[in-house]
């Protein structure tokens, strides 16, 4: 079984949508990473950090999906991480209302000893820097690196993200970030920019419109199931990202081929993730819920055409 390592925050979120709002609740990319790889055969570690303040009822719902918590540090007179945001009618637009850093402010990751050879390597969206002292506290590279990002980190810290690029083999981002990180509007131009900056596969995805797999010439795109329902968009990037690495490591077959497999299968949890609030919907997901929208996403892309 794949050793899959997972760096990203461990989190409190409070969301609000037209549909309902929340206190507290659990959130962060590692979580909604971790909680997606874990409907695949894999042996999924977590490295994050968290305060004395988060539950410890949370780090028990992740080990009961055998998600490896060991790699969270606990700061007992620190807080953790917290995220407030309110969605618009149109869920692509929200406001972040409160981002308070805490322990994360100084996270500086320490993987234990167990964790410092896995086979497969998932960088959850965090400052460049962080993402690049985890790979050096591992010895043996891994078949894969994938690495999320965002425009704050474009921004601000250029120079350490293009050092992080030439590190990893997959980056995940959207088309606002692909056009600013490549300074190309056509996404098949932004794609070829980012893969001379180190990454061989280039994912963008488009939220509500799916997902684009680029790898130097080659090009595979795949839709977003249609939902009659979306109440809380929080976490899907993040879980879209834990199906693909997930995906990814439980077959050991890193073809492009099976990258679109992939895609699928990131696109497929995504598409559950929306339909509660914060972790609600992929914690309580079964292997029937999946397969059986997974045949949906079969018969929504299948079809035969004669050519002349």
């Amino acid at each position: 079984m794949s050793k899959l390592l997972i760096l990203g925050t461990v989190a409190f979120d409070a969301i609000e949508t037209p549909f309902g709002k929340t206190d507290k609740i659990l959130g962060g990319a590692a979580t909604y990473i971790s909680l997606a790889a874990s409907h695949f055969d894999v042996n999924a570690a977590i490295i994050s950090v968290v305060g004395g303040d988060f539950p410890k009822e949370f780090l028990t719902k992740l080990e009961a999906k055998k998600i490896d918590t060991s790699g969270i540090e606990i700061i007992e007179e620190g807080k953790t991480f917290f995220w407030s945001g309110k969605y618009h009618n149109d869920l692509n637009v929200r406001d972040t209302l409160t981002t308070d850093l805490n322990v994360l402010a100084d996270f500086k990751p320490k993987i234990p000893a167990h964790l410092t050879n896995p086979d497969f390597l998932m960088l959850g969206n965090l400052h460049p820097s962080v993402q690049m002292t985890a790979i050096k506290q591992i010895p043996k590279r891994p078949k894969l690196v994938a690495l999320d990002t965002m425009n704050f980190w474009m921004d601000n810290t250029w120079d350490e993200l293009m050092e992080v690029l030439k590190k990893v083999d997959v980056i995940t981002i959207n088309d606002e970030e692909a056009r600013q990180l490549s300074g190309e509007y056509s996404l098949l131009k932004a794609a070829d920019k980012i893969h001379k900056m180190g990454p061989r596969y280039v994912i963008i995805k488009k939220g509500e419109h799916g997902a684009l797999l680029f790898e130097n010439g080659n090009a595979f795109f795949a839709p977003a199931l249609p939902l009659e329902e979306v109440f809380d968009p929080t976490g899907a990037g993040d879980t879209f990202a834990g199906g693909f690495i997930g995906h990814m490591a439980s077959t050991h077959d890193l073809s492009f081929e099976n990258m679109k497999r992939a895609i699928i299968a990131g696109s497929n949890l995504a598409s559950f993730c929306v339909e509660k609030f914060g972790t609600e919907r992929m914690m309580n997901l079964t292997k029937d819920d999946i397969q059986e929208r997974l045949q949906e996403f079969k018969v929504l892309t299948q079809f035969d055409i004669e050519l002349t």
